[in-house]
């Protein structure tokens, strides 16, 4: 996709995705679906590859994402819910993109990603004390990277790639994003 960008109609893409964000500021699935990071990650991140993040009412959406963080550190996907360690690079990739990640505080974000992995035989599980998997293990990684810690490679908070892969293959997409 990194390179078809131009295969697509990105004016439905964009109208579509519009449709699905709610009052909150925040987007569902779908139009008239629940908003959840997950799907604030893949929105957000669409509207920057298709140039069209300004119509995005960022304090708004800032807010809802920062209140997304639980007195654990870690971050929730939607109000009520308990905090998982994916939310970690959803969330923060997302105010990474809209530049509002100075609403979030990282150290209890780092805090709680640390105390979710596995002290004996590595991983990182979705809670503290959960199992480990590679699905939570690389979210946490992947967040670690973007609050800058243990000399980890830096992530590209869009693509969720290395940027300096972004910057060796993908050049044109990178520069015109950065």
């Amino acid at each position: 996709m990194l390179n078809k960008l131009d295969k697509i109609d990105a004016g439905k893409a964009r109208d579509f995705i519009l449709s699905c964000q709610n009052i909150d500021g925040a987007f569902g699935g779908m139009p008239g679906a629940e908003s959840h990071a997950a799907y604030v990650f893949t929105c957000i991140g669409s509207l920057k590859m298709l140039g069209d993040l300004d119509l995005v009412d960022k304090d708004k959406l800032g807010l809802w994402l920062s209140r997304r963080q639980c007195p654990s550190g870690g971050f929730n996907g939607r109000p009520e819910k308990l905090a998982d360690v994916c939310y970690s690079w959803w969330i923060l990739s997302s105010c990474y993109m809209i530049e509002r990640q100075q609403w979030i505080n990282l150290d209890a974000l780092k805090t709680y990603v640390l105390n979710c992995q596995d002290a004996d035989d590595g991983g990182i599980g979705d809670r503290p004390g959960n199992e480990v998997d590679v699905f939570h293990t690389f979210f946490g990684l992947t967040a670690l990277s973007l609050m800058g810690h243990y000399n980890l490679e830096l992530i590209d908070n869009t693509y969720a790639i290395p940027v300096k892969t972004m910057k060796k293959h993908f050049p044109h997409i990178y520069e015109k994003e950065n």
